[in-house]
């Protein structure tokens, strides 16, 4: 799920989209065991869009919705124990596992997953650090950038007369 929200890194000072075309998409969904067609994209894409959203803290409730529409989990009781399996349309299937993730790892992992703490950058992480004090996707690139930029303007403003 962490890679799917981390699919509009900026580069260069630019967001860019791994999913704008369908090539990229297509080829993760296929990874995924999902079918690929258009329809489909579509979905994951607006899964993904709700998601990142979300994260960043307001949850577009009508277009989560929109995309659990028709969804059902139904028991199945065997010898092996109960086992709740889902239904949804087929186009979305992918999607609404991406959404119901979503919300255990909200509900499993309160407050861990978040937006990188630099504002220029569009990527997410996941804290798995003990006191819950990660603050960037990744120290060697965001964490260093912005340390790098305090102590600049730190030494600037003691220079300053």
């Amino acid at each position: 799920m962490l890679g799917v929200l981390n699919t509009t890194p900026v580069v260069n000072g630019r967001t860019q989209d791994l999913w704008a075309d369908d090539a990229g998409v297509r080829q993760w969904a296929r990874e995924q065991g999902d079918r690929g067609d258009i329809a489909s994209l579509e979905w994951l894409r607006t899964a993904r869009d709700v998601l990142q959203t979300a994260t960043r803290g307001s949850l577009p409730e009508a277009e989560m919705r929109r995309i659990l529409a028709d969804v059902h989990r139904l028991p199945e009781v065997s010898e092996a124990g109960l086992q709740w399996h889902l239904q949804a349309p087929p186009e979305r299937m992918l999607p609404v596992e991406l959404v119901l993730t979503w919300y255990d790892v909200r509900e499993r992992r309160p407050g861990r997953l978040r937006p990188c703490g630099n504002d220029e950058c569009h990527l997410f992480l996941l804290d798995r650090s003990r006191a819950n004090t990660a603050r960037w996707c990744s120290m060697k690139t965001c964490g260093n950038r912005l340390k790098a930029r305090r102590h600049q303007e730190r030494a600037r403003r003691t220079a300053t007369p």
